[in-house]
């Protein structure tokens, strides 16, 4: 019988004004009992309106049965056939407004924790699990995947159980892409990323480093050397700035550079080849899960004041709900209804202050949020020595700007159809890469949905 209390278990997590001084993993996880309790809240809905939220189409009901049940493994099972990131997704997909969005636990109460319960699974996966993943028999066909993010691992995650060689190229120095170099430690420890690429491994994937196609190796150069598909999962790398006044002073940072040598870099050990600097009073500009990212980090690394600078109000705001409000116990202040409009200089070329005016909402703009008006006479100055820009990012034109019969759209972005194809034969892309910045669940699913284009070519060439 379910269970048919109406509000989600709690998930346990370090206290604020604990976690806020060091890098470890928020979010404890749910114990045994905890996801048993919340296992039996599924209905197991027959016509799964769940399972239509989730953008690589998980079996929600048949793994959290699996789950209640206590056949952790075999929950583990269902999701694999679907997701090559399991532990990742379980942390950092936005389920509130995608599976649990759809949950009809959801209509009179919580939805099931179904984002806690995949976790879960997938911790007690790499904790229990019962040796490697069965390497499956080669095909005898060759793809490369350019790209190590989540769109690059899905695709390769994907191929790779079908029994195609996969090479994925990437251009730093270590396999995750966004998922090593952009999300924090506390949100995703780096040691599950390299589990899940090492699951991919024992599969067959390979991974070449420090390769940047474009530059070292150029996509006619991988069909040269006999690989019979592409696919393009660069990302979104290219900050954007506002084009204000004092953007060239010593202490601004792109959200990218700053969470980069931090993150994949582990500047925030102190002792790493490159460091960053370690501010007293931080604004960072923009409204999103990279600035809540960013300003959650400039805290750990001992700043007193830390503000969100956002022009919108809470009601906008693009960040999760969760992000936001740990941000908010961990003393991230919010100055909403604010943009900034200079960065001061103080000596040195170094910032002094950042000028802001305040802002009323008015009719609603192309995407149908109320656009921010400048209160006339409203100037004030926050008192800050960094600034970290986090106003969004572009795909890098380098893949466009060496590959013939590569069409991207007037921002940037790679242009193709609903199964990823892009205008080039053999090359297919998604991801950020494709759309802008989104979310990995979105970009998993454009590797997913490419996965399947790529089989489906391959066979028809015979």
């Amino acid at each position: 019988m379910p269970n048919m209390r109406n509000t989600k278990n709690e998930m346990p997590s370090q206290a604020p004004d604990v976690r806020n001084k060091n890098f470890s993993e928020v979010a404890l996880g749910y114990t045994e009992a905890m996801a048993l309790d919340e296992a039996a809240r599924c209905l197991n809905c027959k016509n799964s309106p769940c399972v239509t939220g989730c953008p690589v189409s998980i079996d929600i009901p048949a793994f959290i049965k699996k789950t209640a049940e206590g056949d952790y493994e075999g929950a583990y099972g269902v999701i694999s056939k679907s997701s090559s990131l399991p532990a990742v997704c379980g942390r950092v997909c936005p389920q509130e407004t995608q599976c649990e969005s759809k949950c009809v636990r959801g209509i009179k109460g919580e939805p099931v924790g179904i984002g806690r319960l995949e976790r879960f699974v997938a911790d007690y996966h790499r904790k229990n699990g019962s040796g490697a993943a069965e390497k499956p028999e080669p095909n005898g066909h060759k793809v490369a995947v350019v790209g190590s993010g989540p769109a690059g691992l899905t695709c390769a995650g994907a191929l790779g159980k079908l029994g195609y060689s996969v090479t994925v190229f990437e251009a730093l120095h270590t396999p995750g892409g966004v998922l090593v170099y952009g999300i924090p430690e506390f949100r995703l420890p780096k040691a599950i990323v390299a589990e899940e690429i090492g699951q991919m491994e024992e599969l067959g994937v390979t991974f070449e480093t420090n390769t940047v196609v474009g530059r070292t190796l150029s996509v006619d150069d991988l069909f040269d050397d006999g690989f019979e598909a592409v696919f393009i999962g660069t990302g979104a790398g290219l900050p954007r700035f506002m084009g204000i006044p004092g953007e060239n002073l010593n202490g601004v940072f792109s959200a990218n550079e700053f969470l980069t040598r931090i993150n994949l870099m582990k500047a925030y050990k102190g002792d790493g080849d490159t460091p960053v600097m370690h501010p007293r009073r931080v604004a960072v500009v923009g409204g999103g899960n990279v600035a809540m990212d960013a300003a959650r980090c400039a805290k750990r690394l001992g700043a007193e004041e830390v503000y969100i600078v956002y022009r919108r109000s809470e009601n906008e705001l693009p960040a999760r709900a969760e992000e936001v409000e740990h941000a908010k116990e961990e003393g991230i202040i919010f100055r909403l209804l604010t943009n900034p409009v200079e960065i001061l200089e103080s000596e040195n070329m170094f910032v002094g202050g950042i000028k802001c005016v305040k802002m009323e909402l008015g009719e609603p703009d192309a995407s149908g949020r109320r656009r921010p008006v400048v209160i006339e006479g409203s100037e004030f100055v926050i008192d800050v020595d960094a600034v970290i820009m986090a106003i969004g990012t572009s795909p890098n034109p380098l893949i466009k700007s060496t590959t013939g019969g590569l069409e991207t759209e007037k921002w940037g972005g790679i242009i193709t159809n609903d199964e990823g194809e892009t205008t080039r034969t053999a090359v297919w892309a998604g991801g950020d890469a494709v759309t802008g910045a989104a979310t990995v669940i979105l970009a998993m699913g454009a590797g997913k949905t490419a996965a399947a284009s790529i089989d489906k070519y391959i066979k028809e060439r015979g």
